[in-house]
C-alpha cells in the first residue's frame, strides 16, 4: 500500500512532470547558500536590533521596522535566486 506522500508525489508528477533530482554537488551548494544567507540574515537583526531597542512605540519605529523588512526580503529574494540558478544548472 502507497502512503499518502507517494501518492501525493505520483499526482504532481502526472500534472507537473517528472521531479528532478539533484546532484550531491547541487545540494551542497545550496546547504552553502542557505548557511551564508542564515548568517547574512542573523546580522542584519543584530544590526537593527539595537536600533529597535532605542525607539519608543511609533512613527519612527515602524520606519526602522519596514527598512529591516525591505532588507531581510532582499535577501531572501537574492537566497532564492542563487538557489534557482543552482537548480536550473547554470
Amino acid at each position: 500500500m502507497k502512503s499518502a506522500f507517494e501518492i501525493a508525489m505520483e499526482r504532481l508528477e502526472k500534472e507537473s512532470g517528472p521531479t528532478k533530482k539533484l546532484t550531491e554537488a547541487q545540494k551542497a551548494a545550496i546547504a552553502e547558500i542557505e548557511r551564508r544567507y542564515d548568517a547574512k540574515i542573523a546580522e542584519q537583526k543584530l544590526a537593527f536590533e539595537p536600533r529597535l531597542a532605542g525607539i519608543a512605540p511609533g512613527e519612527e519605529h515602524e520606519k526602522v521596522q519596514s527598512e529591516l523588512t525591505a532588507k531581510l526580503t532582499a535577501l531572501e529574494k537574492q537566497r532564492d535566486q542563487e538557489k534557482e540558478a543552482v537548480w536550473s544548472g547554470s
